[in-house]
């Protein structure tokens, strides 16, 4: 048995804040600047990105997105239950969506550490 969920598909987030940086980003989730200067520098480890997901300290993960004007936005991710396409997570967005919020799906084609891509939901 593999111990190791499976974290391939898309997801729903749910955006926080947009900000100018994905470093800023990770600041406004509570990551201490340190951490999300590694985040980023190990996220472009094999070439620019436009995702970085994590689980804060009590297991909320979190995603920063970059969205199409290039801003980045900060989002809570909801990764309990992975998405075979886009569609679907759009609809658990919807449902996740209330009062005016904004969000996101997400998409991780090989873990945590390689979120490449995403589009957008209003």
């Amino acid at each position: 048995m593999n111990p190791t969920p499976n974290f391939r598909g898309y997801f729903p987030a749910i955006v926080c804040v947009v900000c100018d940086s994905p470093i800023d980003a990770l600041v406004a989730l509570c990551v201490p600047r340190d951490e999300a200067m590694m985040l980023v520098t190990a996220s472009w480890g094999s070439g620019e990105t436009e995702c970085i997901v994590a689980t804060l300290h009590g297991g909320r993960p979190i995603a920063v997105l970059r969205t199409p004007e290039g801003r980045w936005a900060a989002c809570n991710a909801f990764l309990d239950e992975m998405f075979a396409t886009p569609q679907e997570a759009g609809r658990r967005l919807d449902r996740l969506l209330r009062r005016g919020r904004r969000g996101y799906v997400g998409y991780l084609p090989h873990g945590p550490d390689a979120a490449i891509a995403f589009k957008k939901y209003n």
